[in-house]
């Protein structure tokens, strides 16, 4: 007869690729159930992003058949949940992962990553919302499609809390949605941090896996801002090849890197690595010079997530509010694989490293 302890003992030599750890030992096999030889059970994943799905799934079948034996029927289902080290925090309490997505200079394309980001992250099954955080120059009411909506407002208790705007599966705030898109944000510094204080713990923003938070260019107000009022799981800079954006995106690492700040940086995106024309999709052109990220990121020892090409229908989709994951073609392909390359670093960070502790700088 076929027991419970036999498959736990056969998949104990599964070891999930990332952590390097055994499935049971991590707690990822649940709902074991066995009828004579048919046998099925749950792999509960660290992330619906994650890349290795197939090749664990191959490895437990492995298993099963050399530790137990070639007459076994397995069904295995792929599941997931999403990990996370915040625990009791009063603000945002229903917010597994805050992703602060940041560059040294501005014109790479951060809130264009951070919006494909959220939208390829969200078509995979995960919970996203997003926080434009560049309060002085907001782009994810145009990039979503939604620049004439205004969110709603729920008064819970005493307090009124904002209904942040839902599109294409990802949940948003922008100062963009309460101000005319013509208007000028002319605002000192503190009055921006107060509005980034007003995202996060002013908003309903209910059960999420993850939050972007897309800051401004350079290391600002805001920065210290968001570092001072939550942990951040981790940060994600975006450069682009050339060495002008490289030299900022440096100072960008070495803000987070700081002992006083210590936010994990979770990986470097090359976005605009090279050139390809839609119609030879096969052809790249370097011409903002080669691998500039992934020297950046050896140099910071750091991840270096992946690159993003520089093509047409990005801009486009960028300038219509109909973000390039959601179109079929080389880009989307790009995008999926940086979008499972930053969830998949999320879990080993959430597995290998402490909650990142809040901020107690006095700047």
């Amino acid at each position: 007869m076929l027991t419970k302890e036999q498959v736990l003992n056969a998949l104990r030599h599964v070891d999930d690729p990332d952590i390097k750890k055994d499935l049971v030992t991590l707690n990822m096999i649940e709902g074991i159930e066995i009828d004579g030889n048919k046998l099925a059970f749950t792999v509960m994943l660290t992330t619906p992003a994650c890349p290795l799905k197939e090749v664990i799934k191959n490895d437990c079948l492995k298993a099963i058949e050399e530790h137990i034996g070639p007459d076994i029927e397995v069904e295995i289902t792929m599941s997931s949940h999403v990990t996370t080290t915040r625990d009791n925090t009063p603000l945002l309490p229903g917010v597994k992962n805050i992703i602060a997505v940041a560059s040294g200079k501005g014109g790479v394309g951060k809130s264009t990553v951070t919006a494909n980001l959220a939208v390829a992250l969200a078509k995979k099954g995960a919970k996203v919302g997003v926080i434009d955080a560049d309060i002085y120059g907001p782009s994810m009411p145009t990039m979503f499609n939604c620049e004439h909506e205004q969110p709603g407002i729920k008064k819970v208790g005493e307090k009124n809390l904002i209904i942040p705007i839902e599109q294409y599966g990802v949940k948003l705030i922008s100062i963009g949605f309460l101000t005319p898109a013509e208007n000028a944000v002319v605002w000192r510094g503190p009055m921006a941090s107060s509005a980034l204080k007003q995202f996060i713990g002013d908003t309903e923003w209910g059960e999420l896996d993850y939050l972007f938070i897309d800051l401004p260019p350079g290391t600002s107000d805001i920065h210290l801002t968001l570092v001072q009022t939550v942990p951040v799981t981790g940060a994600v800079l975006v450069t682009t090849p050339q060495k002008v954006a490289l030299a900022d995106a440096q100072k960008g690492l070495n803000m987070f890197q700081q002992p006083q700040i210590n936010v994990p940086v979770l990986g470097v995106v090359e976005n605009m690595a090279y050139f390809t024309p839609e119609e030879l999709p096969d052809n790249k052109y370097y011409i903002f010079g080669r691998d500039g990220g992934k020297k950046l990121a050896e140099k910071g020892n750091v991840p270096f997530i992946g690159e993003i090409p520089l093509v047409q229908g990005i801009r486009e989709g960028g300038d219509l509010g109909y973000p390039a994951i959601m179109q079929e073609g080389v880009t989307a392909e790009a995008i999926s694989n940086v979008a499972d390359a930053v969830a998949q670093r999320i879990a080993i960070r959430n597995a290998e490293m402490a909650e990142t502790k809040k901020v107690e700088l006095k700047v």
